[in-house]
């Protein structure tokens, strides 16, 4: 299995990619505002880079529940120089993490070469026109509703089965706007529209989203149903909880764990892939 990101390309099966997490916002969750400022967001990224992360995901715009949009002029102010100044201190691959065209657009000018995209339920393809002119790599997430209403009492009469068919067709839309199929990635978005036994579906279920042949990512990193399932009030208590689903996520064949605490997540999914035999 292939993966391409304009300039980048990744093979599998093979060591599970680490993605780092910088948001430069001040309303993030996991966060604070840690990395709104240019500066530290920089700093963020290239202690990531160093920590072992193989791709940094920068957003500015905050997607946690209830989060209000921002306007596209202030999320391309808080991104935009992030991404032209790792663009020329790193080899990395850099993702930005937007719900907007003219993001990504202005993105991949910058530097980018992977869209990470929370609503790929979109039902314009201006998105997905960038995409295939750019050739950059492309997660199309799952998330019921938008990040205002995801969770008011999220419903489905079987989650499994709702993003099997969101993935047949999303995968055909996308090719259909010239999108080539190596350039994708599927996130069943744990946590965007979904209750905290949902979550738990997904997870136990997380090998049946490997028939598409294609790159899974997970993002589970301090989520809130971890807080609640192990009484961990600080986000930060929320590390162990967070290592134990992406230990599992990788054993059950998910390629890519979108992380906020690279060492700790690079050390655990190390030793399992050791276990397993899959780093060889």
């Amino acid at each position: 299995m292939n993966l391409r990101a304009r300039n980048f390309h990744f093979a599998f099966p093979g060591p599970a990619l680490l993605m780092g997490v910088v948001n430069v916002t001040p309303d993030s969750f996991s966060d604070a505002g840690q990395a709104l400022q240019t500066s530290a967001a920089v700093d963020l990224a290239l202690k990531f880079i160093d920590e072992g992360a193989d791709i940094i995901d920068i957003g500015g715009e905050s997607t946690r529940p209830g989060a209000l949009p921002v306007p596209e002029h202030e999320e391309l102010r808080r991104v935009i120089p992030v991404i032209e100044i790792l663009a020329g201190r790193t080899k990395k691959p850099l993702s930005v993490d937007t719900m907007k065209a003219g993001v990504a657009e202005q993105a991949l000018a910058a530097g980018a070469s992977i869209v990470n995209d929370v609503a790929a339920n979109r039902t314009d393809p201006e998105m997905w026109r960038i995409v295939a002119q750019s050739g950059a790599g492309y997660v199309t997430m799952h998330m019921q509703g938008t990040p205002q209403t995801m969770q008011r009492e999220p419903k489905y009469d079987n989650v499994i089965a709702t993003l099997q068919r969101f993935f047949e067709e999303r995968l055909s839309a996308i090719a259909l706007a010239g999108v080539n199929i190596e350039q994708t990635i599927l996130d069943v978005g744990i946590g965007f529209g979904k209750t905290t036994q949902h979550n738990l579906q997904l997870l136990r279920a997380m090998r049946d989203f490997t028939k598409w042949d294609r790159p899974l990512m997970i993002g589970v990193s301090r989520k809130g149903f971890i807080g609640q399932l192990s009484g961990a009030k600080e986000i930060a208590a929320r590390l162990p909880g967070s290592l134990a689903c992406a230990c599992w996520a990788v054993a059950a064949g998910v390629q890519i764990i979108r992380t906020h605490d690279v060492a700790a997540t690079r050390a655990a999914i190390r030793m399992t892939e050791a276990i397993l035999g899959s780093d060889s």
